[in-house]
């Protein structure tokens, strides 16, 4: 405490007295005396003063007097008064205290005691004005902190523990549609009704979510706010938990701010950077990311793309004899009508005066491609009135297709430019795919689904079989099961040719069934001779969709009479990655039969490991494209070593395909493989070939 910031005045009469009491408080504050009582309120108002001690007894005014006009200034009523008294009745301490005094001195004047007394009360005093100043900072902080959050552009809500609003400021108010009095108490899930934009699903309130997560979180991307008006806000924000110096959660705040003003703008200025004016359509830019968009699906679906380049013939010279603006019309009236024949699947743009193009992105063959082709010429056809005049027109369309003539985006674009002048060349109104080839490939393909269909429905499907070799020992136990089609000349038709063919016309699941069925008839044969053998057989990722595939598996096995591990089903990984959860039901289905599962060609597929753990594999098979390139390329046969370390961490069954030399061989079996298949040991071999050399010779033996 120190003596230079308080300050006392000290009223008495008697000199003797006053002295003392001055010498006993001088070194404790600044003093202050007064000897005439009639000027004490005076100078007690001039000096306001931390303490009074104030005689009873004066000629004047006695104390009481003076306390009460202390008492009655609200400047002074605040100042404690300390009374000095030869008096030691109760009578008068009951009036001092009424009055307000707050201690007593006794005469005669005990210096040391008179010395406790006034520190005592000058440091509560000094004590009191201390919190005062704090309650008062404290409060101008807590006004400029209100003053702030309601002020702020953005809205502001804080919870308390348990979810409930404790401070809501205008702009949220306004937001949510509750005003501060609404909020106050309710849940904040209640105040915040916050909705996925797209689905208009309920959104977990990032507040509620911080208390949860006891760190900041940020909204769901695309999150909209509702009021309860309805109005409707796309909003971004944050939440933090509100901590306390002790650690402890009492609550959280969120603050959030309407973009819907900004989200407008922005898918405005995308439209306009990506669409043509004129006609409302993709430009080129946009087309072109589509593009190389489906391109890249391609690499995984395995389907076709088409791109058409439409052209409206002789539009120079109707745009340069009838104007601009009628050139206009003409272009606009062309687009309408070839967004109506290509629907919603299709991209259809606009790059340049008078050319279009159209993007075909669900087609398995150029047949798709050809309709519409022939359904826009037809639109083309139709006469357009201008100005009471009709006008005959014409269209010259150039089609390319992926990945069958062309290998990008950019390609695309030259072919189907090419084609469409191959078009203008033939005589205009008409349409021209990029390659005569490719027309060849189109007949080519019927032709092979003509043969496909009578090979399925006559059960004239070959099945040959690979052996697979085991590294320790080159004992043959098991094969794949390879499925081979015969011309009319009874020459071999690859699976390469057919396979896609089937898959993509839904024959695959006959197909399948009947592989499965014949590789099944083959280790039962193996049986009878008491020889146990085991047949992979590839699965096709349609074959996966289908969700009664485990119930028909089973049902084929039972029929053959043997035992479920003694058959062995290969999946790939993108067969796996199709539909993962049906697909990963239908695997446990297959495997609480007994089933083997293998995994085909991995490497060359697209699934993480953590999705490749929760399916229930048994075998993994390294695919040949590595195998082929381990011993000339280091890459490749660190790729290998990886995956066998991989399948031995995860207790895999490890088979090697694709073996062509000793060296690949020699390579395998140091790393660790269990089994191996290639034309080094022995090419696929036709099923009774497989049997005699494999089977009747093992039980001669």
């Amino acid at each position: 405490m120190d003596n230079e910031t308080q300050k006392v005045v000290i009223i008495d009469d008697e000199p003797t007295t006053l002295l003392l009491l001055e010498s006993a408080v001088e070194s404790l504050a600044k003093v202050v005396t007064v000897s005439q009582s009639a000027n004490a309120f005076s100078v007690i108002k001039a000096q306001l003063p931390d303490l009074v001690v104030l005689d009873i007894s004066m000629p004047e005014l006695s104390g009481f007097e003076v306390c009460k006009q202390l008492k009655a200034c609200p400047e002074t009523a605040a100042i404690p008064v300390i009374f000095v008294t030869s008096h030691s009745d109760p009578e008068n301490e009951h009036v001092a205290l009424s009055l307000g005094a707050i201690d007593f001195i006794s005469k005669p004047i005990d210096i040391g005691l008179c010395q406790m007394r006034v520190r005592n009360h000058l440091t509560i005093q000094d004590q009191k004005t201390k919190l005062a100043r704090v309650n008062h900072e404290l409060e101008a902080e807590k006004k400029q902190l209100a003053i702030t959050l309601k002020s702020i552009a953005d809205g502001v809500i804080s919870i308390n523990a348990a979810g409930d609003v404790t401070f809501i400021n205008p702009v949220a108010q306004r937001l949510t549609g509750y005003s501060e009095t609404e909020a106050l108490g309710k849940p904040i899930d209640e105040v915040m009704n916050l909705r996925d934009a797209s689905t208009n699903e309920r959104l977990l309130n990032p507040a509620l979510y911080a208390l949860e997560v006891m760190r900041p979180v940020a909204m769901s991307y695309n999150a909209t706010l509702v009021s309860r008006h309805n109005q409707v806000f796309r909003v971004e924000d944050t939440a933090s938990p509100i901590i306390d110096e002790d650690g402890h959660l009492s609550g959280a705040v969120i603050v959030f701010q309407d973009v819907s003003e900004a989200i407008e703008m922005a898918v405005k200025m995308t439209h306009l950077t990506n669409h043509d004016q004129l006609t409302g359509l993709p430009n080129r830019v946009l087309l072109h990311d589509r593009v190389v968009q489906a391109i890249t699906r391609c690499f995984t679906s395995k389907q076709s793309i088409a791109l058409l380049l439409i052209d409206i013939d002789n539009f120079k010279y109707l745009n340069d004899s009838l104007g601009h603006q009628v050139g206009d019309y003409i272009i606009a009236s062309i687009a309408k009508r070839l967004a109506k024949v290509v629907g919603e699947s299709a991209t259809l743009a606009r790059v340049g005066g008078d050319e279009f193009a159209c993007l075909l992105t669900e087609i398995g063959s150029g047949y798709s491609a050809d309709s519409i082709a022939m359904a826009c010429l037809q639109a083309g056809r139709e006469p357009i009135d201008i100005d009471g005049k009709a006008h005959q027109l014409s269209l010259s369309i150039g089609i390319s297709l992926y990945p069958q003539d062309a290998v990008n985006a950019e390609e695309m674009m030259r072919h189907a430019d090419s084609a469409m002048y191959r078009s203008k060349s033939k005589g205009k109104d008409t349409f021209s795919f990029f390659s005569k080839d490719l027309q060849h490939a189109m007949h080519h393909r019927v032709e092979m689904e003509v043969k496909l269909r009578n090979a399925i429905e006559n059960d004239s499907l070959a099945i040959y079989l690979q052996p697979k070799y085991n590294f320790d020992d080159s004992a043959v136990l098991s094969a794949e099961s390879l499925v081979r089609m015969f011309d009319e000349n009874g020459k071999v038709i690859g699976p390469d040719e057919f396979i896609p063919l089937a898959e993509e016309t839904g024959l695959i699941h006959q197909l399948g069934k009947q592989v499965l069925q014949k590789s099944c008839e083959f280790v039962a044969r193996c049986n009878e001779l008491g020889q146990d053998f085991k047949v992979a057989v590839n699965v096709a990722a349609k074959q996966l969709s289908n969700p009664g595939f485990a119930k028909e598996v089973a049902e084929i096995i039972n029929e053959a009479g043997i035992a479920a591990s003694s058959i062995e089903l290969e999946v790939t990984e993108s067969a796996l990655m199709h539909d993962f959860e049906q697909t990963r039901d239908i695997l446990n289905d297959l495997a609480s039969l007994g089933v083997t599962i293998a995994l085909d060609d991995f490497g060359t597929g697209y699934s993480s490991l953590s999705y490749l753990r929760q399916f229930p594999l048994n075998v993994l098979k390294i695919d040949r494209s590595f195998v082929i390139d381990m011993d000339k390329e280091q890459q490749a046969h660190d790729i290998v070593t990886a995956i066998v370390h991989l399948a031995l961490s995860l207790e895999l069954t490890i088979v090697a395909e694709g073996i062509e030399t000793q060296s690949h061989f020699a390579a395998l079996k140091a790393l660790g493989c269990h089994l191996g298949q290639g034309y080094f040991m022995c090419r696929p071999m036709a099923m009774a070939d497989f049997f005699t050399k494999f089977i009747d010779d093992c039980q001669v033996a």
